[in-house]
């Protein structure tokens, strides 16, 4: 029982070691996105680009090697703020009836099984195009897709977009409001020095977001591996032998 107490309260702590970086970027990654030292336009989404809804397709029409996609179900499950591949495919007789998100664009769930997964944010990095599901969107702009997607994680833009979120049974995002929120674009009036702004935020986020990914993922390994050794040498030491086997 005290091997297992040992057990139980190492993985506690390693937990705990697990949301201490995860909140200390996220505090990181909210203060560095407020520029309250820079000069910047809290600009409205809708005057930065536009909304594009996808098509719809279903389960039914997955398959090994197609077309490849984004299921607004995925965005909140299995992407993070970036990614240049998709995790899923439908037919290739589909492709005229889908719509796309192009390199650049960030896709964005238009329903959720919460208020904070509906408006979760992927920016698509890859080098072709990627189908989108009707039920998400592609917000299309001229500015650092990694960037816009990181503003779309931080505290404040999550707390403005739930005021546009439709609740019932399925949470859903209204566009209309979506579509007013503002979000910061450092040095309006001069676009490259702007890009270049951008570029090094997301350089900054971008070792971040790798540091406490590596930490989420590494130790939840540790964690599971040290678990099969303690439950390994634990039946070592409870499996005596029978009295019969220790006459013989």
């Amino acid at each position: 029982m005290r091997c297992r107490s040992v057990s139980l309260s190492c993985k506690g702590k390693i937990n705990h070691l697990i949301r201490l970086p995860k909140k200390q970027y996220k505090h990181y990654r909210d203060q560095l996105l407020q520029f309250k030292d820079v000069d910047v336009a809290w600009t409205a989404l809708s005057e930065l680009g536009e909304f594009i809804r996808g098509k719809r397709f279903t389960k039914a029409d997955y398959v090994e090697d197609g077309v490849p996609v984004i299921h607004y179900g995925e965005i909140y499950t299995r992407y993070g703020v970036f990614t240049d591949r998709a995790f899923s495919r439908v037919r290739s007789d589909l492709a005229e009836s889908l719509r796309y998100a192009e390199p650049g664009d960030v896709v964005i769930a238009g329903v959720g099984e919460t208020v904070e997964d509906v408006g979760k944010a992927v920016a698509w990095i890859g080098s072709e195009r990627v189908a989108i599901h009707d039920d998400s969107y592609a917000f299309r702009h001229s500015m650092n897709p990694k960037f816009v997607s990181y503003v779309m994680q931080t505290t404040k833009f999550i707390d403005e977009k739930a005021k546009h979120v439709s609740r019932g049974k399925v949470n859903r995002l209204l566009i209309i409001g979506l579509e007013k929120v503002r979000i910061p674009v450092p040095y309006p009036d001069d676009r490259e020095k702007s890009l270049a702004e951008q570029a090094r935020i997301v350089a900054i986020l971008d070792k971040f977001d790798a540091l406490t990914n590596s930490i989420s993922e590494g130790l939840p390994s540790e964690i599971e591996l040290r678990q099969k050794q303690y439950e390994h040498y634990r039946n070592l030491l409870l499996n005596f032998p029978k009295p019969e086997e220790v006459a013989a």
